[in-house]
């Protein structure tokens, strides 16, 4: 639980940042190919399924409910820490499709933001999706050896 709320609040902070720093189509270029750009993303990952906002939302409490309550993936330490970084990038996803709807249900576009030029545009929440599940994968492979 301490891992998701970490991951939202530091996903709608950096949101709310990059909402007042990067208005009006200003670019931050960082270090190499790392630059600061804001985009709305109304789709999932890579932009793809737009206009599925709805669906995509529950998607997303489902998925978040199946790692917050699931008990045997907070078996250990590790397990729960990885499983309450992709509740916790679910859920803030799913704040801006709640937060930043223009009227219709779950509608709201992702504000995305970390451009490294060469993937996709994405956020803190999307961070702590991949991390976690990457820890995931990584420490069930090592308890199976």
């Amino acid at each position: 639980m301490v891992a998701a709320a970490s991951v939202v609040a530091a996903d709608q902070l950096t949101k709310w940042w990059a909402l007042r720093a990067l208005d009006d189509d200003r670019v931050i270029d960082l270090v190499w190919t790392l630059r600061l750009r804001l985009v709305f993303n109304t789709g999932a990952a890579f932009s793809s399924f737009q206009g599925l906002g709805p669906l995509l939302g529950i998607a997303a409490v489902a998925i978040a409910a199946v790692l917050l309550f699931n008990r045997r993936l907070g078996a250990d330490r590790w397990s729960a820490t990885a499983a309450g970084c992709i509740a916790g990038g679910a859920l803030g996803n799913l704040a801006d499709r709640l937060f930043r709807s223009s009227g219709g249900f779950l509608d709201g576009a992702v504000v995305d933001f970390i451009d490294v030029q060469w993937w996709p545009v994405w956020n803190v929440a999307d961070m702590g999706v991949v991390l976690g599940g990457v820890a995931l994968v990584w420490h069930a492979y090592r308890r199976a050896r």
